[in-house]
């Protein structure tokens, strides 16, 4: 079969085309720049084009896929249509991908990535062989965020956009909690709620849903979903070698994956134990100038914030936080300004360089960074910044930052890039 994705470079779809590969089907794709996830790509064998004109798609393409970033009107997916051929979103064709295989399903509003990279280090520790995409890389899998595994275990990352992840029929279900994100899609919490409800009631009858029942939102969500359950929160707290309470709930998580496994409890606390963590998530990436870590976090939602920088301060309960944020997206950032604003108690200044505009936002509220950081201050106590964009917050950090101090760069866009920057303006 020949395969064409179409925003190949994404997480997700990388990793399907990856596994697409290894199957024998000649696949090949497009994405807008360069990334290590091309590049790894291409030394699999897989072509990529740097552009998206629609020139590239084969008139002999088997099956189209897509990233949910490609809008119909995307010249690619004209150019598919026209050639007849057949087009599916990537959740679409990883779910069909995944039929036929005991389903192991990560979802909720926060800790998806962390909690699926756990899971895969205690399959793995036990030798049950899975198949694994997660979205984020992972250190069991040698830096990738992907595994073909021979077992009938296919452990996944069930992301609630546009409610991608009903295309996916679970055995077990790791519902991490459910308290409202992706409010360019859902109207109100309520609906937001009601798809996780939907996605729980695809369990079959001897499924489970593993989950936090202390958590209102997950006992909604169990309750009227009818699912069978099993509560996570009778499972220990088990020191991690990574910090952070969220990180420990997580691992419940995983504890409690594991007895429906089958796998020993010594052994899941034992492996579990060990878990240090996954690419941008608390990811420590080096040190600047005087023996200042510069940690790479991923947190873009109010709730996320909070937890991320609670568990950097129960790391460093004397240093200063200087925290560069930057708000992905827009519309999120306007819906939960109120919410944001009071986030970074745990900072001690918080720098926002500019709002990531992910998606080609159109009908939004501009978000006047300005504004933004002066509600911070006055909500959170903490002094914050207008660094008015990633480079000028480049050049400004090193006039701030001194000896004692911690530097988180968070935000779900490019941010990421300033955390390599300023690692490797220390290594030259």
């Amino acid at each position: 079969m020949k395969i064409y994705c179409s925003g190949i470079g994404g997480i997700g779809l990388s990793a399907y085309a990856a596994l697409r590969r290894l199957e024998g089907n000649e696949v090949l794709g497009s994405d807008r720049s360069p990334s290590a996830l091309l590049d790894d790509l291409a030394s699999q064998g897989i072509g990529i084009a740097l552009d998206q004109n629609g020139s590239h798609v084969p008139a002999d393409t088997d099956l189209f896929v897509y990233s949910e970033a490609i809008p119909p009107t995307a010249p690619e997916r004209v150019r598919a249509a026209e050639l007849d051929i057949r087009q599916l979103s990537y959740p679409a064709a990883l779910g069909e991908f995944s039929s036929g295989y005991r389903v192991i399903a990560v979802a909720g509003t926060h800790g998806k990535s962390s909690t699926t990279a756990m899971a895969a280090r205690l399959l793995l520790a036990a030798e049950l062989d899975p198949t694994i995409v997660v979205g984020t890389k992972v250190p069991e899998l040698d830096g990738r965020n992907w595994r073909k595994g021979g077992s009938d275990i296919f452990l996944l990352e069930a992301c609630e956009y546009r409610k991608s992840f009903h295309h996916y029929r679970p055995q077990e279900i790791l519902l991490t909690n459910a308290d409202g994100d992706h409010f360019d899609f859902y109207k109100d919490k309520e609906e937001y709620q009601n798809a996780f409800i939907e996605f729980a009631k695809f369990l079959p009858a001897d499924g489970t849903l593993i989950t936090h029942e202390k958590d209102p939102d997950c006992a909604k969500i169990v309750k009227a979903s009818g699912a069978q359950s099993m509560d996570a929160d009778s499972f220990p707290l088990i020191a991690l070698n990574t910090p952070g309470l969220h990180m420990r709930q997580n691992a419940q998580l995983v504890l409690a994956l594991g007895d429906v496994l089958g796998i020993d409890r010594k052994f899941s606390v034992e492996t579990l134990a060990g878990f240090s963590g996954s690419w941008r998530r608390m990811e420590q990436k080096g040190i600047y100038g005087d023996g200042i870590p510069v940690i790479d976090d991923y947190a873009h939602h109010p709730i996320e914030i909070r937890a991320t920088l609670a568990a950097i301060r129960e790391q460093y309960p004397k240093g200063r936080i200087v925290c560069v944020f930057q708000p992905h997206t827009h519309d999120r950032t306007k819906k939960l300004q109120k919410d944001f604003v009071v986030s970074f108690k745990n900072a001690n200044l918080v720098i926002v360089p500019n709002i990531y505009d992910a998606r080609k936002e159109v009908d939004f509220v501009t978000v006047d960074v300005a504004k933004l950081v002066s509600e911070i201050t006055r909500k959170s106590g903490v002094e914050a910044m207008d660094g008015h964009s990633l480079s000028e917050t480049e050049q400004l950090l090193p006039t701030i930052l001194k000896h004692g101090d911690i530097l988180v760069c968070m935000g779900a866009g490019d941010i990421t890039s300033l955390a390599e920057k300023m690692t490797i303006a220390t290594k030259k």
